[in-house]
């Protein structure tokens, strides 16, 4: 080592990119050698000699330089201040004017300029890395052109000529310079600046924190443009204290790797991106940021070169799997170098600093998988090329843009490469020449067209270009004959190529997210098995599948029809899981499905379908048939010939009653049916007498089922049904079920699961519980049970999970303290009543220790007081205080009294306990929550926070939730302390606000503080704040794959700040109409895509980003920082009276109930809380298993009651006579809709004075008979209507076709309902047919929408109809003139517009616009109804006297419109006669060609020919024989080419215009369907005329004639109606 009081000085070097094209060239040209050197003999070594006064020839002082540049001169382009932090606050740095590196020249090699690796005088390779030199040390180029003898090996550390090869290898194009750099500002400027006082706002400065090795810090102020080279001189001053120290280099830790930045690379630059990566913006102080504890996110040290003392030698156990990742390695160990002929598999991913020398990768004979991720590449090592025996490559998730002069190629047996999240927009040429490769993963990176080279490759098995933005797919792809798996998720692939039905090997294509139209082309390829299309744009689905195809997703679509074309005679279809969920479907067709005999999953949930077909029962293998969230009324009876049957999910339709045939399942052990209108559940005829099964079960002799067939078997001589010893899970919860209905349940012997929850229980029997003592979970919540039966319930050893809340509970028995196995138990909002002396009768909590859920909430009579006279006998504890459990994770106890000497256990990360009151600032609230999965039972993933008075203030408060749904990468600490740790940073936040800000900044900064914080918290030990911790460190521990969502509401008077980051969810009800204010953050949201690819993360094939977590935005996981961060979506939501509640949830809520039907189903219950527990309830039943928390607020307890924000009282009381009419037929005429049933209940029907709507779709009856889509477009349009009857206070009289008749109280509930109708429809989700086509596309003017989908006509008019109920429906019905004028006004309006008579404008004009006089009955028009019309805002637009057919009376009649939507009035206000053409989907001419050429290449076919079109290019052609008009390969034809091989006289090569009917654009729709019904006629003759010959041929070979045979083709050429 050099004497410490020495100090060597620079050279001067050369500028990065200043080298000239011909130096540039020079070095390109230079050879390496790869072959190992020779070691020189021992004798030829010397010893070195550090005399430095005689070493002449060795150190050249003439290039000394004479004066030391002062760096913190202007021209250094930066502003330095020195920190420490506060362990080394007293540390005191000495300047450095000179820098400590040498420059060496070899004495014994002219010309050479070889040298040691900087700062060591002897080379250890384990203390050197090979990329450490002296920054901007750059030798001068060998002027005389002499070159060694030798090379050295790269794993020597020999710095080579042309400088550090590696310096833009790990530097992204971003942070790299570019340009020309300016760092020398004006004297002027400089002057003023040095006159102002120094601070972080200068202009252009960044502040920087840079680390030492000792924890010690430096902040300097720089600009965006200051590079490392620049840096380094003043960090030398500032940061190295001992002039003898080993060089430094500027280091980057990130993401768990750490790298050595490059001398062109800009730290501050590095910064600011990183902030905003990680979510903050520029008003947040990006400047200032930098010069915080940022090491959450990144870390900037200036460290030696030198590793430090020799570590000990890595052990590795065996030599053939090596796995390195994150070991922040600068050199391959030296161990492996002996026994690098062994590798067979090597890990080097995520060091970053690692280079790969030559010389071990040719000693790696036998490497076959080499993995380089994330290793900040900017191109490949120049040494993986010369791994000959190499098989599997990894380059994923690195920087590479390029791969020109990779050399793969030269890589013989590589067959897998992984080059996913990259940069790269093209191939290289040379991949073609790749003929091993089977497996290539270019997903997630820049590519907008698929590159060339890759349809090349056809020796290629799996192609993955996920997440590429292609926007189309080449022919030239159907070439890869060999292909096998094709995944194109998340592109914008619109269709899929004809020539891909030439990839006779494919069988998965997985081309989700893309729009595409059509996949007929890929089901009936030969070997096609999986096939994913969900989420495209597909309205039909017309297909034949081949005879491999298992599983089809085409969920989420816009389906309206299934349709299978006939596939191969005598050749079943093997699909086996089918998925057309989220479609559009209201029907199936029965012939479809009866061809599916091999299907084993089916799924048709979220469609429109109201029955399905009796061919069920033909798909004798079906295991799984999920049909729920669609509108069936019943399900077919052959659905007991399903004896495969595991699992039935029918729940939320609109079924009135179970097939008895379904008894007959004897595989079937799920049954879900919430949500429907089941009453009763009978037995099959015959299987066993129902009332002798009772009487041996339930100790009852008494029918209960009057409507079921009897049998006089007894038990013992009749079979129970087969479903009772199959059947594990019931669930019928929100039914009609009674106490009478009860009684088969008592068969199901086998039963774990059962839920019966909100039904019409009011007792159940003594004997409930007698053949249930398997269950393991029981469901009682929302009935009106008042007493639980005791008989056999402490034989219930096996239950886990009791719901009894909702009911009208006063006691529960102690008999539930035997249920020794009970950790769940819910008793919240019933009316307990509590006795602590009577403990002997009455249960007690403390008897179930193994309780870890127990919620009482609610139950505002319950009083826990302590008893001062009686104690446990046995260890004299008090029964009212909760110490025996132990294991108790959630305790609820809202709204009970709790007595001052009660011991209340304290809330820990570990427990959750509620106390407070349901009550915020005069705001009631409810929550719920689970404790989700078994596995998640001893921690808390979710908790909640109420804060009322905020900051003290009367009107603020915060309710948030943080968490996460699912126990896999959730911890209770990391929730506790973000509930622990939000308030007091957002009331910090809040009160830094200067003006310009607003709350959504504070709440933006909470939460990104909040993030940082955690880490801190996560990170520290000993209460001190650690450094970074090292790559290896962090990747074993537990917190950094942990994290949370959250979710916060703060109130503020009567506005509501929403943030959210994650999948918990706000939505708010407004009349019942749900408003979703917050933004779930899915990776495959294109937006969040676009975000995480700009943060070099990715997202895999099944929408987790890195392939690790399935949410884009979180708190934790800062080892996926910044692509996953907890930067929220702020909203913003003024309240109003007409706003009811909000619903907050996490994705257990919103993963399995729509927002809709969640804001149906808590609008039915008036307090919150109850609101709550069912809505948790009803997502337990639909399936959610992991943790899921609620809570719902009733916002509209900030304003004040105005009466009845439903419907006002009816103006006149009804006759008795017509009460008495209408009762007596209601029960034939229930509403057996789900969806409707949850509203509130219908209005009475309005009599004396009242207002009459007629309603009509525009030209429906053509829509009817062309659009395949208006089925579903009529299910919408209706629900719609009744929805917004039961908002608006209307009566449904009656229903005609599309037409709906309703009467209306008051004039204003008429016009508030037809606002609502007319600015609705707009929203609903129309089948795509119906926006393609005339009568349904979408019109927009001045930005706004002004039609979309049903154009809905609609006729108000008001007076004094004569009432009288309709003898058959038992509804009330109108009659009279009134009604006649009612139904000519809406006869006169068009499509969109709400006409109305002048009766209705004077009322308008007494109470919405108070502009005119009031009326007689103004008083009685309802405030509700006022206060919607003023916030929707009316436009009128007169139109005058007009004569109304069959009246002789003119009526003055005016248009109304929303006020959103009054420039449909400059729209053509009455519409011409309609037309089919309107209504169907428009044809297309290049649809009509490519059918036309079909049909001529099938009639070809009929003729033993084959027709081909004539290109283009070629000439005319004379007709010859053989064809009508065109030429065969046989004849002589002008410029047609001949294929090698082809038989002359069977081709046929024309124009297939030739032989069409002609068409144009400016054909007419009349024209182009005769021309459509000439080549559907042509094609029908073309197909029976093949099938005869196919027949024929069959026969031939068979050598008989087969009848059967014969009468299959005859059916299939028959014609359809015959």
């Amino acid at each position: 080592m050099p004497s410490p009081d020495l100090s060597f000085h620079p050279t001067p070097t050369t500028p990065p990119g200043s080298l000239s094209k011909k130096d540039r060239g020079l070095r390109k040209k230079k050879h390496s050698y790869v072959t190992a050197p020779d070691v020189p003999p021992k004798s030829s070594l010397f010893r070195l000699d550090t005399n430095l006064n005689e070493m002449d020839g060795i150190v050249d002082l003439s290039v000394l330089p004479t004066a030391t540049a002062d760096s913190n001169s202007p021209g250094s382009g930066f502003e330095s201040s020195h920190q420490s932090s506060s362990d080394v606050s007293s540390m005191q740095f000495g300047s450095v004017s000179t820098s400590q590196h040498s420059v060496f020249s070899n004495p014994f090699l002219p010309g050479s300029q070889r040298r040691l690796a900087p700062g060591a005088l002897v080379y250890d390779g384990r203390r050197i890395s090979p990329k450490a030199r002296p920054p901007g040390a750059t030798p001068a180029p060998n002027v005389d052109g002499d070159s060694p003898s030798w090379t050295a090996p790269e794993s020597w550390a020999v710095e080579k000529e042309g400088g550090d090869a590696s310096i833009t290898a790990y530097s992204s194009s971003e942070e790299s310079v570019q340009g020309k750099l300016t760092t020398t500002p004006p004297r002027e400027a400089r002057t003023n600046k040095q006159k102002k006082k120094k601070s972080s706002q200068a202009r252009g400065l960044y502040k920087v924190r840079i680390y030492r090795a000792s924890n010690s810090y430096h902040v300097v102020s720089c600009d965006l443009n200051v590079t490392v080279s620049q840096l380094t001189p003043q960090l030398n001053k500032k940061l190295l204290l001992d002039p003898g120290v080993e060089p430094h280099r500027l280091h980057l830790k990130e993401r768990g790797r750490e790298r050595i930045l490059a001398p062109t690379e800009r730290p501050a630059d590095i910064v600011r991106r990183r902030l905003e990566q990680a979510g903050y913006d520029v008003a947040d102080g990006l400047d200032l940021l930098g010069a915080d504890d940022i090491q959450f996110l990144l870390k900037f040290v200036y460290k030696s070169n030198v590793l430090g003392p020799p570590e000990e030698e890595m052990q590795f156990e065996a030599y053939d799997l090596i796995d390195l990742t994150s070991r922040s390695l600068r050199a391959v160990p030296i161990t492996l170098y002996a026994h690098a002929d062994a590798i067979v598999s090597l890990n080097l991913s995520r060091n970053p600093m690692l280079e790969i020398p030559l010389d071990f990768i040719q000693a790696c004979t036998t490497l076959r998988e080499l993995r380089l991720s994330h290793m900040a590449l900017k191109r490949v090592p120049q040494s993986v090329r010369h791994c000959r025996s190499l098989q599997r490559l990894d380059l994923s998730c690195n920087r590479i843009a390029e791969l020109d002069d990779a050399g793969l190629d030269r890589i013989p047996q590589l067959r897998h490469l992984k080059l996913q999240n990259n940069r790269m927009e093209k191939l290289p040429f040379y991949f073609p020449h790749m003929r091993e490769l089977r497996d290539l993963n270019i997903s997630n990176n820049k590519f907008r067209h698929m590159p060339a080279v890759v349809c090349e490759l056809r020796s290629l098995v799996d192609l993955d270009v996920s997440f590429n933005g292609l926007s189309d797919l080449p022919d030239e792809l159907g070439q890869l004959a060999q292909l096998e798996h094709l995944i194109i998720v998340g592109n914008s692939v619109h269709r899929i190529p004809e020539k891909f039905a030439n990839m006779s090997s494919l069988r998965v294509l997985d081309c989700r997210r893309n729009p595409i139209t059509d996949i007929s082309v890929v089901c009936t390829l030969p070997k096609i098995e999986q096939l994913l299309a969900d989420h495209n744009s597909m309205h039909a689905l017309d297909v034949s599948f081949g005879p491999t195809l298992k599983q089809l997703d085409a969920s989420h679509n816009d389906i309206t029809q299934l349709t299978l074309v006939p596939g191969p005679l005598g050749l079943p279809y093997a699909l086996t899981t089918l998925n057309l969920s989220h479609a559009k479907l209201s029907t199936l067709d029965e012939m479809a499905l009866a061809q599916l005999t091999a299907l084993e999953v089916l799924h048709i949930d979220h469609n429109s379908i109201r029955s399905l077909p009796e061919s069920l029962g033909a798909l004798s293998h079906l295991k799984h048939l999920s049909c729920s969230n669609n509108h069936l009324y019943k399900l077919p009876s052959t659905i007991g010939r399903l004896q495969w049957l595991e699992k039935l999910e029918a729940h939320n339709n609109d079924l009135s009653e179970l097939p008895m045939s379904l008894w007959n399942c004897s595989s079937l052990q799920v049954i879900n049916v919430t949500s429907n209108v089941i009453s009763t559940w009978n037995l099959p005829p015959g299987s066993i007498d129902l009332d002798v099964a009772v009487a041996h079960a339930w100790g009852s002799t008494v029918s209960l089922l009057p409507d079921r067939k009897g049998s006089s078997s007894s038990l013992t001589g009749s079979l129970l049904p087969a479903l009772a010893a199959s059947l594990e899970q019931l669930y019928v919860g929100e039914n009609s079920l009674t106490a009478d209905s009860l009684h088969p349940l008592a068969l199901l012997k086998e039963l774990r699961v059962l839920n019966l929850s909100f039904n019409n229980i009011q007792q159940l029997p003594s004997s409930f519980f007698r053949n249930l003592t398997a269950l393991r979970k029981l469901y009682l919540s929302g009935n009106h049970i008042s007493a639980i039966p005791t008989e056999n319930l402490q034989h219930m050893t096996n239950l886990e999970v009791l719901f009894l809340n909702g009911n009208k509970l006063q006691t529960l028995p102690r008999e539930i303290s035997k249920l020794t196995k009970l950790s769940v138990m819910d008793v919240g909002s019933n009316v307990l009543k509590y006795n602590i002396n009577n403990w002997e009768f009455d249960w007690n909590w403390n008897f179930n220790t193994n309780l870890r859920y127990l919620n009482l909430s609610g139950n505002k009579r319950l009083e826990i007081k302590p008893d001062m006279n009686h104690r446990q006998s046995r260890n004299q504890q008090q029964l009212s205080d909760f110490s025996s459990l132990t294991q108790l994770r959630i305790l609820g106890l809202m709204d009970v009294t709790i007595g001052m000497q009660t011991n209340i256990p304290e809330e820990s990360e570990d427990r959750r306990v509620r106390t407070s009151m349901a009550d915020v600032n005069g705001v009631a609230y409810g929550i719920a929550d689970t404790l989700g999965a078994e596995e998640a039972t001893d921690q808390l993933t979710m908790i909640d926070l109420v804060q009322p008075h905020f900051r003290g203030s009367p009107e603020e408060a915060v309710f948030a939730m943080f968490g996460r749904a699912s126990y896999v990468a959730s911890n209770n600490k990391l929730t506790k302390f973000l509930h622990d740790s939000f308030l007091r940073v957002f009331a910090e936040e809040l009160a830094r606000l200067t003006r310009g800000e607003c709350i959504p900044d504070a709440m933006r900064r909470s939460f990104l503080k909040l993030n940082k914080l955690l880490h801190d918290y996560l990170y520290s030990t000993t209460g001190r704040k650690m450094s970074h911790v090292s790559a290896s460190a962090m990747n074993q521990a537990v917190h950094d794959k942990i994290g949370a969502s959250g979710i916060v509401l703060y109130l503020v008077h009567r506005t509501l700040y929403i943030a959210n980051a994650g999948n918990a969810l706000a939505v708010v009800s407004r009349q019942g109409i749900a408003r979703l204010v917050s933004r779930k953050h899915d990776p495959f949201d294109r937006l969040e895509t676009a975000r995480i690819r700009a943060a070099e993360g990715w997202v895999s094939p099944k929408g987790f980003v890195n392939d690790e977590i399935d949410v884009s935005r979180s708190f934790g996981f800062y080892y996926l920082l910044p692509v996953v961060n907890p930067r929220p979506d702020v909203f913003k939501y003024d309240l109003t009276p007409m706003d009811e509640f909000v619903i907050v949830g996490n994705r257990g809520l919103w993963d399995y109930v729509s927002y809709q039907t969640a804001v149906d189903i808590a609008r039915k219950e008036r307090d919150p809380m109850i609101a709550s527990q069912k809505l948790r309830d009803f997502a337990i039943s639909y399936g959610a298993e992991g943790t899921t928390m609620i809570m719902v607020i009733r916002v509209s307890d900030l304003f004040p009651k105005i009466g009845d924000q439903q419907h006002s009282p009816d103006p006149v009381i009804l006759p008795e006579e017509l009460i008495r009419m209408v009762k007596n037929r209601k029960g034939g005429t229930g509403i057996i809709n789900r969806d409707i049933s949850r509203l509130d209940d219908e209005v009475s029907p309005p009599t004396g004075h009242l207002a009459l709507v007629f309603t009509d779709i525009r030209n429906s009856t053509h829509l009817w008979e062309v659009n395949p889509g208006m089925q579903s477009a009529m299910v919408l349009h209706n629900n719609l209507l009744r929805r917004l009857l039961r908002f608006c206070g209307g009566y449904e009289v009656k229903t005609e076709g599309d037409a709906f008749m309703c009467s209306f109280p008051t004039t204003l509930n008429a016009l508030w309902w037809c606002l609502s109708v007319q600015t609705q429809l707009l929203d609903l989700p129309w089948p795509l047919e119906l926006l393609e086509c005339e009568d349904g596309k979408e019109i927009v003017a001045d930005s706004k929408v002004l039609a979309r989908g049903l154009s809905l006509r609609m006729g108000i008019h008001c007076g004094q109809p004569v009432c009288e109920p309709d003898p058959v429906t038992g509804r009330m019905d109108y009659f009279g003139p009134m009604v006649n004028r009612s139904a000519r006004v809406n006869a006169v309006a068009a499509g969109g517009q709400i006409m109305c008579s002048a009766d209705v404008i004077k009322e308008i004009n007494a109470r919405i616009l108070e502009s005119g006089p009031t009326t007689e009955y103004s008083f009685l028009q309802p405030a509700a109804a006022i206060d919607a019309i003023r916030t929707m805002g009316v436009s009128i637009f007169p139109v005058g006297e007009v004569k109304l057919k069959g009246l002789e009376v003119p009526e003055h009649l005016s248009i109304l419109y929303p006020a959103a939507l009054a420039g449909r009035h400059n729209l053509e206000a009455f519409e011409a006669a309609p037309t089919a053409s309107g209504s169907r989907v428009q044809f297309s001419v290049e649809q009509m060609r490519e059918l036309g050429l079909l049909c001529v290449r099938l009639e070809s076919l009929a003729m033993a020919r084959v027709f081909r079109p004539t290109p283009t290019r070629k000439g005319s052609i004379v007709s010859v024989s053989g064809g009508p008009t065109g030429g065969t390969e046989g004849g002589t034809s002008v410029g047609a080419e001949r294929e090698e091989g082809e038989e002359q006289p069977l081709i046929i090569r024309d124009d297939p215009s030739l032989y069409l009917p002609v068409m144009d654009e400016t054909s007419s729709d009349a024209h182009l369907t005769t021309v459509l019904h000439s080549l559907s006629l042509r094609m029908d003759n073309a197909l029976a005329k093949l099938a005869f010959l196919y027949m024929t041929d069959v026969e031939r070979q068979r050598g008989v004639p087969d009848l059967a045979f014969r009468d299959q083709i005859f059916e299939l050429c028959r014609p359809v109606g015959l």
